[in-house]
């Protein structure tokens, strides 16, 4: 018997299995050796950037300028890279007025306590933040439309501003490819009617929208058209690893220097199972990531990759904070199958997209394929069972009802962190 530790919230929760009969699919971030300390990597990285001037350059005669920075579901080490931000470009213009506007997505506000554990609270108390609504239409100001023909609609703080920066970290993303870069601004500054238009059944359908595919992917050339339309003139990246360390940054032009961070990323985080899985083990890579039940479908596109025709899908997520979205929660809820659920999402046009639409899509896709447990806070027991999957106290009974299900000589896949990989 071996032990193995899974993320699951702050604490992490054990498996009890033979490993030696099982495949452990794990990125190789943590061989990647940082050069200096986090706060030296970000520093060397903004001292210099990848096409484009330096950020004190760039704040030259701007009166205003907006940082786009990450939300309280991103484990974005900010406190690593705003102050820095914040120095260069009073160094390059003193008096400029300087706004952090959060990067909300579809996500709920972030509540100060979060902002200061993100920011520290010094930079929560003397500069101006402002988080981002998606849903209110009087803060944000069409800027023009994106390929797809949905128009582009952001946050008013980021199309007003003399200077539109980000900060961010790139990480393997289950549908636009990687995050970082132009997701900054779409989806994280901008309206609803720009985030459902991007995120409509036709490009969740497409077989580019996945993990790791950037070329041909329809949300991805949408991002960056909003990107360019936003005029997000430069960006701060990291990488991160197991620990939420920096182990490497990105500083420069939006597309340049994010490509730079999604080639190296992809080095370190392409695993391969020697053989699919029948049964799946994925996690969301613990806390802030494994939250909600929404969230934590990226991991479980970890699994669905590994898995072989009918396998066994076991996610291990705390989702302390319940489904994550009333939308996502009640399509699954209230379908009378994911088959029949499917079928009606993909013959919903691009301006009838709904809010989490695309989130419970992917999950139908998984869950028409394999069965699904889940293991979660127990609190949490029958939204999992209502939206048509079943649950488990902990990793080891879910395994031991997967092997009831697939055999006990089934083959066994063990992801410990989901969307740390990239599976191929």
């Amino acid at each position: 018997m071996n032990t193995i530790k899974i993320p699951f919230g702050k604490s992490g929760m054990t498996l009890h299995t033979d490993l030696s009969k099982a495949e452990v699919l794990t990125s190789h971030i943590g061989e990647m050796k940082a050069t200096g300390s986090e706060d030296n990597l970000v520093q060397e990285a903004m001292a210099h950037p990848i096409g484009s001037p330096r950020l004190c350059e760039l704040a030259k005669g701007k009166k205003t300028c907006t940082i786009i920075i990450s939300d309280h579901t991103r484990p974005v080490p900010s406190k690593h890279i705003i102050p820095f931000m914040l120095k260069e470009l009073r160094e390059g213009n003193p008096d400029i007025d300087i706004t952090l506007l959060v990067a909300t997505g579809f996500h709920r506000p972030t509540t100060k306590d979060e902002m200061v554990a993100k920011l520290g609270q010094d930079i929560v108390d003397h500069e101006k933040i402002v988080i981002h609504d998606s849903r209110n239409p009087d803060a944000n100001i069409k800027i023009g439309v994106l390929p797809s023909g949905a128009p582009c609609v952001v946050d008013k703080v980021a199309a007003n501003a003399d200077l539109l920066v980000s900060e961010g970290f790139i990480e393997t993303h289950f549908f636009a490819g990687f995050s970082g870069g132009r997701k900054s601004v779409l989806p994280g500054v901008s309206d609803q009617v720009t985030v459902l238009g991007n995120h409509c059944s036709k490009f969740i359908a497409s077989p580019y929208a996945r993990t790791g595919v950037l070329e041909g992917n329809p949300l991805h050339e949408d991002m960056l058209e909003a990107a360019r339309l936003a005029n997000l003139k430069y960006i701060v990246n990291v990488i991160i690893d197991e620990d939420k360390k920096v182990v490497a940054a990105f500083a420069g032009d939006s597309v340049q220097a994010h490509q730079a961070g999604c080639n190296l990323l992809s080095k370190y985080c392409k695993v391969s199972p020697k053989q699919k899985g029948d049964i799946v083990i994925s996690s969301n890579g613990g806390y802030p990531l494994d939250q909600n039940i929404y969230q934590s479908v990226k991991g479980l596109t970890a699994a669905e990759a590994a898995a072989a025709d009918n396998a066994v899908l076991l996610m291990v997520a705390k989702c302390n904070d319940g489904h994550g979205g009333e939308g996502f929660y009640n399509a699954l809820k209230n379908c009378s199958s994911p088959e029949a659920l499917a079928k009606e999402i993909l013959a919903t046009p691009q301006n009838k997209t709904k809010p989490d639409q695309w989130e419970y899509q992917i999950l139908c896709r998984i869950l028409c394929h394999y069965h699904v447990i889940y293991i979660t806070d127990p609190a949490q027991r029958q939204v999992i069972e209502d939206m048509k999957m079943e649950w488990a106290p902990d990793i080891d009974t879910a395994l031991a009802r997967a092997r009831e299900i697939k055999g006990q000589d089934a083959h066994l896949v063990v992801i410990p962190d989901g969307i740390s990989v990239m599976v191929l």
